[in-house]
């Protein structure tokens, strides 16, 4: 491996990548040393993104959060607290403290994994990717962006930049499943959001499936219950009756494999959980 390329401003970082296509960007690490520690790649160089300070903050515009794609996970868990609390409790789950202060959203984006825990509350919020390269930028929709498992849209000479988040309208949740509390690789996650302006609820399905998916049947029939109800003007507690549909229908959303991490059948069952609990969690938060 070659020299590390050590932009000072995104300007200088898009010509080196321009420049050296097949550099491997790096920005926390988190992901990347653990491929290098075992030899599953060898990039040509390292792209180091640490100094570019474009990527390293965040700021809103109007209704909208634009995150820098440098900003840590433990920077999201402190400043989306209110703003977008679905995304914050997922940065929460990331790992240990230390992986928390060093990895990105950017990088988790970059991974493009089913099991990166930022990108169910990001689907569920309808996040949009921010890519510049030296010849330009464009934007587009994170759904779009993910392809399958570790592939997404991103050409060989693009960098994200940054990803734009709607501020919370309502109640956000996330939630994952693995076999302990910390330091773990979701088995499945959840992501549910409420919309109390809107009057809408969308789900984000994480570990289960070739990237996130949305379980829109349990979206639009949790969404009818609470309409026929008249809940959102006068929210009482939601029928044991709809929680439990909700749950299934998140479950029946999923298309799991049997993998070392755990089973489909599995995995069905813990989403079905996951469901009447996020639903329930973010109904009560409405509620009060």
């Amino acid at each position: 491996m070659q020299a590390t390329l050590q932009p000072r401003d995104l300007a200088d970082a898009l010509a080196a990548r321009a420049a050296h296509p097949g550099a491997l960007p790096m920005a926390g690490g988190t992901d990347l040393m653990v491929e290098l520690n075992f030899d599953r790649r060898r990039p040509e160089r390292i792209l180091d993104l640490t100094r570019v300070a474009e990527l390293a903050g965040w700021d809103r515009e109007g209704d909208e959060l634009v995150i820098g794609a440098g900003v840590t996970h433990a920077r999201l868990v402190t400043d989306m607290r209110g703003l977008a609390p679905g995304l914050g409790i997922a940065a929460r789950t990331v790992g240990s403290p230390q992986i928390r202060n060093r990895g990105t959203i950017g990088g988790n984006i970059a991974t493009s994994s089913p099991a990166g825990d930022a990108l169910p509350p990001l689907v569920a919020s309808g996040a949009r990717i921010e890519m510049a390269s030296a010849s330009g930028a464009r934007s587009v929709p994170l759904s779009e962006f993910l392809t399958g498992p570790k592939r997404n849209v991103m050409a060989p000479d693009e960098l994200i930049t940054a990803v734009r988040v709607p501020v919370a309208q309502g109640p956000q949740q996330f939630a994952k499943v693995g076999p302990r509390n910390a330091m773990v690789i979701a088995v499945c996650s959840l992501s549910v959001h409420l919309d109390a302006v809107e009057q809408t609820v969308r789900t984000a399905i994480g570990s289960a499936a070739p990237t996130i998916v949305r379980a829109t049947e349990a979206e639009e029939f949790i969404e009818g219950v609470l309409e026929e109800r008249g809940a959102w003007e006068r929210p009482g507690p939601l029928p044991a009756s709809a929680l439990t549909r909700f749950g299934e229908l998140v479950a029946a959303a999923a298309r799991p494999i049997d993998d070392v991490r755990g089973s489909a059948g599995y995995r069905r069952h813990a989403l079905a959980v996951l469901g009447r609990r996020t639903l329930s969690w973010c109904w009560q938060e409405h509620r009060a």
